[in-house]
């Protein structure tokens, strides 16, 4: 009877401690998504002019404004600490609203409230759609065109240049910062990639006009759009989509579940290895804030930021 009795009083005990982690983990995920994450990489670029050696290029997206408990706190965060790091660009890769309510104003005014701190600087902002701007919640569903052209419309309003499959060359002012010029032997390219679920990508027409041996930065929404770049056009690519799998085991950092449901087939976050053509290089973004579920764990929000050098 003993024996019987320490062997309930450990498996009792056993579940609390199991009880106990699980609690922990959940509200960390609560908590998580407001601690901000700032990743400086350096970006090898083929042919860059001297000029443009130490550009900082600062990288945001997936707000997923209007889903429920929607991570708006932390998206205004991001817009005020870019602001007062002044890089030299910043490009906003899509999602920025979750799905189009009624009164579909109301999401993408709150958008423009939240990034105002960075929509009121001098600072170059360019922008992709993502499918949730499309207000498709998977690539099954039918894309609503409407929702699209209002959320690029209120973009525009706010002097954010909307890069769909296009690109626009940057030039350096006498002040030594950037802004959208004509074509020139100094120029550094910015294009970018329509939203791949809606099936609107097309490298093609992206890159259409760059100089075959001219700099470039490509930026989409969906990582899977990388794939279809032709081999060395793209030395440096930023996507975003995933939220860096919004989930990663814990104490095994390069595993998110999707990675793992996926058998390592996910292109989640950080540099992607051995994926796309050769001479092409993808950097994935975990973006700010969700879907489905409001948490976060092991998958801190992010803002990158490129320096630029020479390859």
């Amino acid at each position: 009877m003993g024996k019987e009795r320490v062997k309930v009083f450990k498996k009792n005990k056993l579940g609390k401690i199991v009880g106990l982690i699980l609690v922990s983990i959940l509200v960390w995920g609560l908590v998580e998504p407001y601690f901000l994450d700032i990743e400086k990489e350096k970006a090898a670029i083929p042919n860059l002019p001297s000029e443009w050696e130490g550009k900082k290029v600062a990288v945001i997206g997936d707000f997923q404004v209007g889903m429920w408990m929607d991570n708006t706190e932390t998206v205004e965060d991001a817009a005020e600490k870019i602001a007062e790091m002044k890089p030299d660009a910043v490009l906003i890769i899509g999602d920025f609203i979750y799905h189009s309510l009624e009164d579909p104003n109301a999401e993408m005014q709150k958008v423009e409230k939240l990034i105002n701190p960075l929509v009121k600087t001098d600072i170059p902002l360019f922008a992709v759609l993502g499918n949730h701007d499309y207000n498709m919640g998977n690539k099954n569903d039918e894309p609503k065109i409407a929702s699209a052209k209002h959320v690029k419309t209120s973009l525009e309003e706010m002097g954010i240049t909307l890069l769909h499959n296009r690109s626009v060359a940057l030039k350096l002012t006498k002040d030594n910062e950037v802004s959208i010029g004509k074509p020139q032997d100094s120029s550094f390219y910015i294009a970018g990639l329509g939203a791949n679920w809606p099936e609107n990508a097309d490298p093609a027409k992206a890159l259409n006009g760059i100089p075959e041996a001219a700099p470039r930065m490509i930026m989409m929404h969906n990582p899977e759009s990388f794939a279809k770049l032709p081999a060395n056009s793209a030395p440096l690519a930023v996507a975003g989509h995933t939220h860096g799998g919004q989930f990663r085991v814990p104490f095994a950092p390069e595993w998110s579940y999707k990675s793992l449901v996926a058998k390592d087939k996910a292109k989640v976050d950080g540099w992607i290895e051995n994926f796309g053509a050769n001479g092409n290089h993808l950097y994935v973004n975990r973006g700010i804030g969700f879907s489905d579920l409001p948490l976060r764990i092991n998958t801190p929000p992010e803002i990158t930021v490129f320096i630029l050098t020479k390859a």
